[in-house]
């Protein structure tokens, strides 16, 4: 997940200094596609935050630097408001996972699947579902 604002730029300009930005580049042609990778560790020229947006770089874009840390607040929050436990696992899969093949990903996350209907809050998030009320995660008892 990465926020930003309309007013925010990103760049690797190391080019314009006489240094490849090889360093950036390994994360940079991971996070979006060759051709905009290339495009911005050959040129230097920096892009805006709606190309960051539509090449993948960035998730989403705020109007202003105000709204930008507002919305980051709330969504903290929200993602605070979550079952620690599950999200931790969840991060930690997706991370894993992303790395492997996909039938290699897809064992694994259905294995994690059931680590999760396992865990506490996994069940207890399920019992709150099918009962219509709000879930009490571990970390709020």
């Amino acid at each position: 997940m990465a926020l930003c604002s309309q007013a925010s730029r990103f760049a690797t300009p190391g080019v314009n200094i006489g240094l490849f930005c090889s360093t950036p580049g390994v994360q940079l042609g991971r996070a979006v596609n060759r051709k905009l990778a290339m495009d911005m560790l050959l040129t230097g020229e920096p892009i805006t935050a709606e190309a960051a947006l539509k090449g993948g770089l960035v998730s989403r874009v705020y109007e202003t630097a105000e709204e930008l840390e507002s919305e980051t607040d709330r969504i903290a929050k929200l993602i605070a408001s979550k079952s620690s436990p599950v999200i931790k696992l969840g991060i930690k899969n997706f991370d894993s996972q992303m790395r492997k093949p996909l039938m290699d990903a897809a064992e694994q996350s259905s294995e994690v699947m059931v680590r999760n209907l396992g865990l506490e809050d996994g069940r207890e998030g399920l019992s709150a579902f099918l009962d219509k009320r709000h879930p009490t995660w571990q970390q709020d008892k």
